[in-house]
């Protein structure tokens, strides 16, 4: 069944919480960035754990493209990487389909171009249409064809040049991560300078780590970074840490009522979406730190302002919990959730109305205001086949008083395959069904 379809709806009695122990899965970002290094090491690299969701799947079949080896058993990846093994940019292209994963696609084009692979690039859904404009603009200077009708398919042909790249810092951090990951390839060293602030900076901060993990140093400079050329990443074993994006689901449900003890997240972790423990605090719900553990439950709920500049992924979750706040929250500085899987101002204004709150995109496209009720009344959810509009609906459908009924459910298979069961497991009453059937 297609993802991308509204063949099936999820339906959940209205109101009762969520209580036991959350094992947080492991951070799609994260593993992107490491299944990519890995494949472009010497040698055999061990992942874990992995969950094979369907950005998952999109990475797998990059560095299959690329000519590396993944074998998953379990929730363990095994890579064997392509090292010095690159093309020679004569053979036809290799298609790689990324499914409708934003960061594959444009971590993978430099990367493939950097060695020497020429590269057909594929996609479903919105991925088809979101920019790649970037790239456009900055591969044909330095060697690379790129031919496109302005979205996916795209094509390029040509090894990409070592040299200084002047990139915009407020687009998607995806193009700044992508050209960090592939100029160490290159033979001469190279630069990438921002010539404006950087955003989403936590992004560009994990791939910095996880590419030293893998060997390969980055120094930063003034407004940007120096890369020095004709480095090689090492293969490894590594951890992926737990996904603080996913966290935010179920921080959102103690701060709604529910009591939650999440695990596998890392205190210390560079994911910008950490701020997730703070934001809700500032809600009021109350939260308990621990080396290993993060246990949330519901406090006296109150409206804040909120810079979504670095935390662009827990905005429906942060919106479902505002809706349920005294007073009148403010998101600000989202206009990139503009190109997402969905608009994604416009579904979480929409999933926040159809519940029963009340919400509405500012009139310059940059935000959210939404304005607390105290209790939702349930209805019909577009999920929009975007995932975490769907799963910020179930969290919603905790505070309602009437049943919930969310389309298009199987788009969480995107990021978190097992969402509804874990859902389920700790109490709630979601109902996935196939419609026709």
């Amino acid at each position: 069944m297609s993802l991308f379809t509204n063949e099936s709806v999820c339906r959940i009695s209205g109101g009762g919480s969520l209580c036991g122990t959350v094992n947080i899965p492991p951070s799609k970002s994260a593993a992107h960035r490491a299944i990519l290094c890995a494949a472009l090491a010497e040698g055999r690299s061990v992942l874990s754990p992995i969950e094979l969701s369907d950005d998952m799947r999109a990475t797998l079949n990059a560095v299959s493209a690329l000519g590396a080896s993944a074998e998953l058993s379990g929730d363990t990846l095994t890579i064997d990487g392509i090292g010095g093994r690159y093309g020679d940019g004569l053979d036809e292209p290799v298609t790689v389909n990324c499914i409708e994963s934003g960061s594959t696609l444009r971590f993978i084009i430099p990367i493939a171009c950097a060695a020497g692979i020429n590269g057909r690039f594929v996609g479903s859904g919105t991925l088809v249409s979101r920019p790649v404009g970037l790239y456009g603009e900055l591969l044909p200077q330095a060697g690379v064809e790129c031919v496109s009708d302005g979205g996916l398919p795209l094509v390029c042909r040509g090894r990409l040049r070592s040299g200084n790249y002047r990139m915009p810092g407020d687009i998607s951090s995806q193009f700044i991560t992508g050209m960090l990951m592939a100029l160490p390839l290159c033979e001469g060293d190279s630069s990438i300078t921002l010539t404006t602030p950087l955003q989403s900076s936590a992004y560009v901060d994990m791939t910095l780590r996880c590419m030293s993990d893998f060997g390969v140093e980055v120094i930063p400079a003034e407004n940007g970074w120096f890369i020095a050329g004709g480095q090689r990443y090492s293969a490894r074993n590594y951890s992926i840490e737990g996904d603080w994006s996913q966290a935010g689901f179920f921080l959102a449900a103690g701060a709604l009522g529910s009591r939650l003890t999440l695990r596998g997240l890392r205190l210390d972790s560079v994911q910008g979406d950490r701020a997730a423990v703070e934001l809700f605090r500032k809600f009021g719900a109350e939260i308990e730190l621990s080396h290993d553990e993060i246990t949330v439950g519901s406090g006296i709920l109150r409206a804040q302002r909120i810079d979504a500049r670095q935390i662009p992924d827990l905005v429906p979750c942060l919106a479902v919990c505002a809706a349920l706040c005294e007073g009148t929250t403010v998101i600000e500085h989202a206009e990139r959730l503009r190109i997402k899987e969905s608009d994604r101002l416009a579904s979480t204004a929409a999933m926040i109305n159809s519940l029963g709150g009340r919400a509405e995109v500012t009139p310059d496209r940059d935000g959210l205001v939404i304005h607390g009720v105290k209790r939702f009344r349930g209805g019909t959810v577009h999920g929009y086949s975007d995932h975490r509009i769907v799963m910020s609906a179930a969290i919603g459908a905790l505070c309602a008083d009437g049943e919930i009924t969310i389309t298009t459910p199987r788009s969480v298979r995107k990021s978190y395959p097992s969402f509804f069961e874990v859902y389920n497991s700790l109490g709630g009453k979601a109902n996935v069904i196939d419609l026709g059937k």
